[in-house]
């Protein structure tokens, strides 16, 4: 494999020292191996590298499984192995869609890499959906929370039905105390580049904001007006508090998403979406949002509810001050509360002005187009339809993904409504579809 026509495939120009060890661990041995390194370090591309030279792209069969504790991260995995350019055929399981389905298109797809969430993983198996006879290389990503508490008789049953494992490869940003036996983990070799002088803790400078009321949401609102277009992530505890923060928000005339465990995949899918292209520029959520998600550019983390816990403050953090980036924390302390004791870095007093301009309008707006890849429709064909048919210029069109059976497009905020009336009705490469936009 060239790898440097690979990290060109992915607009990288050289692998950081974290991938350049795990690559040579994986490749120079016959051990497990243990990755621990900061969010946003480029773990899964990591492991990935070395991984895939591992596999017989000739064979057919299920070679290696990847368990991941959410849908985001095995999407955006996958997403990483398609984007490597390698002939390896890959898919996803996950809960909240029917495991029917995902039968349909595993005959189809006869996957040699499955990334797979714990349950759903258990459930194709225990259907004979998935042949395990052949899988010889496991991925655990996020290891400390799969092996957490919740997960244990999950990943027990998942380790029973895959006995003939020769190599596991487990990563995480946080350590866990330790790992169980029932992983079955061999002679291992640990990369250990939490403590590096280049961890995410030390490129981001963190702030206390103090709200006169135990009801925090108008200081809230009054930081992110002095943020003004910087992007924010705002994390809850809960569910409830999620939706109760977004809706005054909104109200309020921000550009938000919100993003928690409640949501059907569509809607997650589409805050996420919305939040990265430049849709959205507050993305409220639960902790769910601190594992797992690739948002690149993410100025500020802002703290409404405390993190419970120092690993959850890790992951939190890890969202902004990705690679070699820079960013912020806010805490916001109602009367009664204190900075946690687990924030060892200084902590200075932020102060926000009397005077405030209103929230800005975001820079782009979503749109979802009712067809995909099974349509052979390509973002090369998107781009050229918004600019032809939609009358936009080039700079006026932003991110587009494109998924199976459809796509999302970013395209300037101040022509949404030009594009919904110029492509009414309006055929990409010959096929009639669905144009919305995504609110």
């Amino acid at each position: 494999m060239d790898i440097q026509k690979v990290l060109g495939k992915l607009g990288i120009e050289e692998l950081n020292p974290m991938q350049i060890a795990v690559g040579k661990s994986i490749a120079d041995s016959q051990d497990d191996v243990v990755v621990l390194s900061p969010t946003g370090s480029g773990k899964t591309l990591a492991y990935l590298l070395p991984m895939i030279q591992l596999l017989d792209a000739g064979y057919d069969q299920l070679q290696m499984v990847v368990i991941v504790p959410g849908r985001e991260l095995a999407l955006q995995s996958a997403t990483v192995l398609r984007d490597m350019g390698n002939p390896l055929r890959a898919m996803c399981v996950y809960g909240g869609r029917p495991a029917m389905d995902e039968h349909r298109m595993m005959k189809k797809v006869r996957p040699q890499v499955l990334f797979a969430t714990p349950g759903r993983l258990n459930d194709h198996i225990a259907k004979s959906n998935i042949d395990t006879t052949d899988v010889k290389y496991l991925v655990i990503d996020e290891f400390d929370k799969c092996l957490a508490m919740g997960f244990h008789d999950e990943m027990r049953k998942a380790m029973q039905f895959l006995p003939d494992v020769r190599r596991r490869v487990l990563l995480s940003a946080t350590d866990a105390d330790s790992i169980p036996h029932f992983v079955n983990m061999q002679k291992v070799r640990r990369v250990d580049f939490l403590n590096d002088d280049n961890r995410t803790e030390k490129r981001i400078s963190v702030y206390s904001v103090r709200s006169p009321q135990k009801d925090k949401l108008e200081t809230l609102s009054r930081l992110l007006r002095q943020l003004g277009e910087q992007s924010s992530i705002v994390f809850l505890n809960y569910r409830d508090s999620v939706e109760r923060t977004e809706e005054y928000l909104r109200s309020q005339g921000f550009a938000t998403s919100l993003f928690h465990g409640g949501l059907d995949q569509k809607r997650r899918e589409d805050a996420l979406y919305k939040f990265s292209n430049g849709s959205a520029r507050v993305f409220v959520a639960t902790d769910l949002a601190s594992r797992g998600l690739d948002i690149p550019d993410v100025d500020n983390i802002i703290h409404y509810h405390l993190p419970l816990h120092q690993d959850e403050y890790v992951h939190r953090v890890g969202r902004t001050a990705r690679w070699t980036k820079l960013g912020s924390a806010f805490f916001i302390l109602g009367p009664e509360e204190e900075m946690p004791g687990y924030v060892d870095q200084r902590v200075e007093d932020y102060d926000i002005a009397d005077q405030l301009p209103p929230p800005p309008p975001p820079k782009m707006a979503t749109i979802y187009i009712g067809k995909g890849k099974k349509d052979k429709i390509s973002k090369g064909d998107i781009a050229g339809f918004l600019c032809k048919k939609g009358g936009l210029e080039k700079q006026e069109v932003g991110r587009i993904d494109v998924a199976e059976r459809y796509a999302y497009a970013a395209v300037a905020f101040n022509k949404l409504q030009q594009v919904l009336n110029l492509t009414k009705g309006e055929k990409i490469k010959g096929i009639k579809t669905v144009i919305e936009p995504v609110r």
